[in-house]
């Protein structure tokens, strides 16, 4: 028998009385994607409903019945909260297999669309990244198959292909656009990077299917071997000298957005969602409403830092984007990808480095300048310092690095005059 979730306001009709009458039910999560509703009246017993999410933040309600708060519940007219909760969990089984009697038998795409369904309740960002890399790299291809159908050589040859599948990035004009492999051994990493957590998101979605008892085996997915070794990316960061020809390189409508993120090391979803009032001049911070861990935080700036973003935000209302684009409107995401390459080539920086090797510079030169990983690491929004000494503890002055150049051997190497350093 499925638990029953306990609500203070809603368990007992003693508790419903003190609500306030209202429209607009009240609503309490009792699964995924299922919430069970309470509409208090006026002068009358109040009614229980279900809402079940049906995907693209949509919903669906159902009336199940008459609640308890009058007379004793019948378990069929009349309703107690246990009784609505049974109710509206045998409507969400009712759904799932007539969705299942409209499809015939499982596909690919069939497993998708439910774990999708799942994530969107769970976690809306997860699910927007699940579900570009179905659209891109999963539906067209493996889509129409069946998933007792599948086998480890053919899920084995999908991800070995997508392995050497192309970037792509959304254009301005909101196409989305193909772009080669990065030339190099860190290009190939990043494709095959790519290729194992689009696996990731494929074996999340036949595994949950599995789990229902929809699939006579996980043997076929749970077999194929992702690439090793591709995850620990190279650190790659500008030099003070480098940054600033970057960003004379920059389209003037670009600028701000490489300028804001060398000041804050910020990532560029939480700059694109930046709005005026977030900045706090008395204080010298930014606000973060929303980050990739889901916890605001405040970065604090630099007097340089406190310069630039007064300037932007110079006789402007709180609620406009605080960067703007040369429309006057927010970014939305990839818009930085093409801008950034082309700056990328007119400043002539190489290796070539993205929008995100940014959030790495400021966080490497801050660490060469002696700030601590502690400090580093709460201005990034991290919950730690791991990350940060992971990526750039090498960078930080350490007692090593002292002992090392003041005690160990010299051999009288003189550099040869004749050869002069190139500048940056």
């Amino acid at each position: 028998m499925a638990r029953k979730v306990k609500d203070k306001e809603l368990d007992t009709r003693e508790a419903r009385g003190r609500l306030k009458p209202r429209g607009k039910p009240y609503w309490r999560a009792i699964e995924r994607g299922l919430h069970l509703g309470y509409r208090k009246l006026s002068g009358k017993a109040g009614t229980w409903c279900a809402r079940h999410y049906v995907g693209e933040q949509q919903y669906e309600i159902e009336a199940l019945g008459v609640a308890d708060d009058l007379s004793d519940s019948d378990g069929v007219a009349i309703l107690s909260y246990r009784d609505a909760q049974a109710e509206a969990r045998k409507l969400m089984v009712k759904r799932a297999h007539a969705a299942v009697g409209k499809t015939g038998p499982l596909t690919v795409s069939d497993a998708m669309d439910t774990y999708l369904e799942f994530l969107e309740s769970k976690n809306p960002r997860t699910a927007r990244d699940a579900r570009s890399r179905d659209r891109l790299f999963i539906r067209p291809t493996l889509g129409n198959f069946e998933i007792d159908s599948l086998t480890t050589e053919q899920l084995q040859r999908w991800h070995a292909l997508l392995g050497k599948s192309p970037r792509f990035v959304r254009a301005a004009d909101g196409v989305l656009k193909q772009l080669p492999i990065r030339e190099g051994e860190d290009g190939t990493r990043a494709r095959r990077a790519t290729a194992n957590r689009t696996l990731t998101t494929l074996r999340a979605a036949l595994n949950r299917a599995f789990r229902a008892g929809k699939a006579a085996s996980d043997r076929a997915w749970r077999s194929v071997e992702p690439f090793e070794n591709v995850d620990a990316a190279r650190i790659r960061y500008l030099t003070v000298v480098e940054a600033k020809r970057l960003i004379n390189a920059c389209d003037p409508q670009f600028r701000p957005m490489v300028e804001a993120a060398l000041q804050t090391g910020a990532r560029y979803g939480e700059l694109a969602r930046l709005e005026v009032h977030d900045f706090n001049p008395d204080a010298g911070t930014l606000a973060v409403r929303q980050s990739k861990s889901g916890k605001p935080r405040h970065i604090v700036l630099t007097d340089e830092g406190i310069a630039l973003f007064r300037e932007l935000c110079a006789g402007r209302g709180g609620n406009e984007p605080l960067i703007r684009r040369a429309d006057s409107s927010a970014y939305r995401a990839n818009d930085q990808a093409l801008p950034m390459t082309a700056a990328v080539k007119r400043a002539k920086i190489a290796p070539t480095i993205t929008f995100h090797g940014l959030r790495h510079t400021w966080a490497s030169l801050a660490v060469m300048n002696g700030v601590p990983p502690m400090v580093v690491a709460k201005n990034l929004g991290h919950r730690d310092t791991r990350m940060v000494e992971k990526h750039y503890g090498h960078l930080a002055p350490s007692y090593i690095a002292d002992a090392i150049r003041a005690g160990a051997p010299r051999f009288g190497f003189r550099p040869d005059k004749k050869i002069a350093e190139l500048g940056a």
